[in-house]
């Protein structure tokens, strides 16, 4: 018997599955799924476009900057490496940005990075832009509504009416267990 797998999982799946990097039972499933499913089959092709678009911007960025990267190599780049994601967030201080421009200007291989962490982060926008536009509905927004709806449904009960229904609730055993007390 084979296992279906629905659309979050395949979607899921997707990238493991561009890259070979599922098992063959697994990969399979999608590959059944895709061909049975429009939707999932067009993220695939999105996808596997976008992987591909950035795989052709990268080796297009190696070809254009072969440097010699042994000379470039100093603790001032390994700096550079290590505060870059803070760098792209604008996550660091004034000076820690200058600290980390002057690098970049100083430094041909912290150019490159930068280059290709800035080309990856516009291929990121430009794929959320496109997904956001096809998705026509803000799933993030429907999320909160329905929290506040189930928060407002919610209504705690008031802790004295909590206590007095425990008290009830005990008394009444208690009078139960006289009961059968002065029976035997």
């Amino acid at each position: 018997m084979r296992h279906q797998l629905n659309c979050n999982q395949v979607v899921t799946l997707l990238t493991f599955y561009i890259e070979n990097k599922l098992d063959e039972k697994l990969s399979i499933c999608v590959r059944e799924h895709l061909s049975t499913c429009e939707k999932c089959r067009e993220k695939y092709l999105k996808l596997k476009r976008i992987l591909e678009n950035f795989s052709e911007i990268k080796t297009k960025i190696n070809e254009e900057d072969r440097v010699d990267t042994k000379q470039y190599e100093t603790p001032q780049y390994e700096t550079f490496k290590a505060n870059l994601s803070a760098y792209i967030d604008n996550e660091l201080s004034d000076n820690e940005n200058i600290k980390i421009k002057k690098i970049a200007i100083s430094n041909p291989l912290a150019r490159k990075d930068l280059e290709e962490v800035y080309a990856f982060k516009q291929l990121l926008q430009s794929s959320f832009n496109r997904t956001r536009n096809e998705l026509k509905q803000d799933y993030a927004k429907r999320t909160l509504e329905k929290m506040y709806t189930k928060s407002i449904q919610k209504e705690e009960i008031n802790p004295f009416y909590k206590l007095v229904g425990i008290f009830a609730c005990i008394m009444v055993f208690m009078l139960i267990g006289i009961i059968n007390l002065l029976h035997f």
